[in-house]
Order: structure tokens, then C-alpha cells, then sequence
């Protein structure tokens, strides 16, 4: 006969385990998606707590002796999560950063739509990239690295073991804007640069003809020229995905680093 029963203690482990994994799932990318059903989510969530409960052994009892230090506890696991999901979820910032500069360069700037990831606003370059980035990540399986590494996370930080250390997550984060602009001009030179050369080629014709309306002519000439080298630096798109799910790796071990 199957044995189901189990002790209050136990229960308040898995209600833990359970905290950091769906707080986790809320921010981490591709799992947060919008598109994504809040019942998915949970059963996710659910699911993934079970098999980490009967994978970590041994249960370290959680010591309290109110109902409010067991409320810090939930509380100190539900920001570990967050962290954790936070550390590979900026990541997506830095293809939305290279699209705003592309849509400034190809006379789109002023158009957005709805970005899944984020619930924002955001251009539409930034959101193709967005789309493409997710759909290689799935591809590439770099969602499974992103649950191995929450797995991973309870033997490092053990449920109600986490300690912040601000200076560690603060130089985390500074190190990522660097990089963040760094990366994010690296996806969108070769349309900077195309464009660049435009403006000078229509700066030079404005001089030559100045009876030609070069305002006018210019806009559309930068978005059919800005769409081509949209579509022909296509093929460059699996290595602007390497430099992302990099980024996101170490951004993922610098946060967990922070909380050791």
C-alpha cells in the first residue's frame, strides 16, 4: 500500500522549496512569458518542488519559534528566487537596448508594441530580437541549464540559508551594465554603421541637389535599407544568442556568488 503521510515539518520544507522555485519561475525568462497560463506556472512550480524535495536529502529541520520568523523565512526564500530568475532575466534587457538603437537609426523609434517577456512597451526591433533570442533558447536547451542551475542552488544555498551580501550583488550589477552596453552596441553595429553611411551619402546629395526634399526621401531609404541588413545579418543571430546565454550564465553564478 502506497504511503502518502507525512509530518508538518516536512510540509513546511516543501512549502519552502515550493516558495523559491515559483518565485523563480515568476521572473526567469521564457517560464515568465506572458503567454504563459498562471496555472502552468503553478503546476510548474508545483512539480518541479516535489522532485526537489525527494531529491535533497538530508531535510534540515527549519528552526522558529513564531509564526512571524517563519513568515522571514518564506519571505528570505521568495527573494532568493527572485534573484536567482533576476540574474538571467536582465539579460533580455540587452537585446531590447539594441533594438531601440536600430529603431532610432531605420525612423522607427516612435513605434512600440507590447513586448511578452516584460509586460512593456518596447520597440520593434527590440522585440524581434526578443523573439528570436527565446526561440533559441528553447532550441538550444538553455532552459534545462536554467533549471539545473535552480536545482543546483540547494545544495549551494540551502533552504533558509541564503545570506545577502549587498557589496558582492552590487559590484554584480555594475559589472553587468558594462557589459550590458557593450554587447548591446555589438548587436546592433552593422546597422549602425550602414546607416551612418547613409546619412553621409545623403548629406552629400543634399549638398549636390539641394532642390530634392532629402527629409523625405532619407526616412525611406533608411527603413527599406535598415529591413535589409535586418534580414541579411539574420544569419549572425546564433552568435548574438551566445553572447546573451553567457552573459546570462555568469550573471546567474555572480548572483547566486552574492548570496553564499
Amino acid at each position: 500500500m502506497l504511503d502518502v503521510s507525512f509530518s508538518y515539518a516536512e510540509f513546511e520544507y516543501f512549502l519552502l522549496i515550493f516558495t523559491r522555485v515559483t518565485c523563480f519561475i515568476y521572473i526567469v525568462p521564457f517560464f515568465s512569458m506572458r503567454g504563459v497560463p498562471n496555472r502552468v506556472k503553478i503546476g510548474l512550480g508545483f512539480f518541479m518542488s516535489l522532485l526537489l524535495y525527494h531529491a535533497i536529502t538530508p531535510h534540515t529541520a527549519v528552526e522558529y519559534t513564531t509564526v512571524w520568523q517563519y513568515a522571514v523565512i518564506v519571505m528570505r526564500e521568495a527573494v532568493t528566487g527572485l534573484f536567482i530568475g533576476f540574474g538571467a532575466s536582465i539579460c533580455n534587457s540587452i537585446v531590447l537596448f539594441a533594438g531601440r538603437i536600430v529603431d532610432m537609426d531605420i525612423a522607427l523609434s516612435m513605434v512600440n508594441q507590447m513586448d511578452p517577456t516584460t509586460n512593456e512597451n518596447a520597440s520593434v526591433s527590440g522585440v524581434y530580437y526578443q523573439y528570436m533570442i527565446t526561440l533559441m533558447l528553447f532550441i538550444t536547451g538553455m532552459h534545462r541549464y536554467l533549471i539545473r542551475a535552480l536545482a543546483d542552488t540547494f545544495y549551494l544555498i540551502p533552504v533558509n540559508g541564503a545570506v545577502f551580501h549587498t557589496e558582492s550583488l552590487l559590484t554584480s550589477m555594475l559589472q553587468f551594465m558594462s557589459e550590458y552596453i557593450i554587447i548591446g552596441f555589438r548587436i546592433c553595429l552593422p546597422v549602425f554603421i550602414v546607416i551612418t553611411l547613409l546619412n553621409a551619402v545623403l548629406g552629400i546629395l543634399a549638398k549636390v541637389s539641394p532642390q530634392m526634399n532629402m527629409f523625405a526621401v532619407g526616412i525611406q531609404l533608411k527603413l527599406m535599407v535598415g529591413f535589409l541588413i535586418l534580414m541579411l545579418t539574420t544569419v549572425m543571430l546564433p552568435s548574438v544568442a551566445n553572447y546573451i546565454y553567457e552573459e546570462v550564465k555568469k550573471m546567474t553564478s555572480a548572483f547566486v556568488g552574492g548570496m553564499l
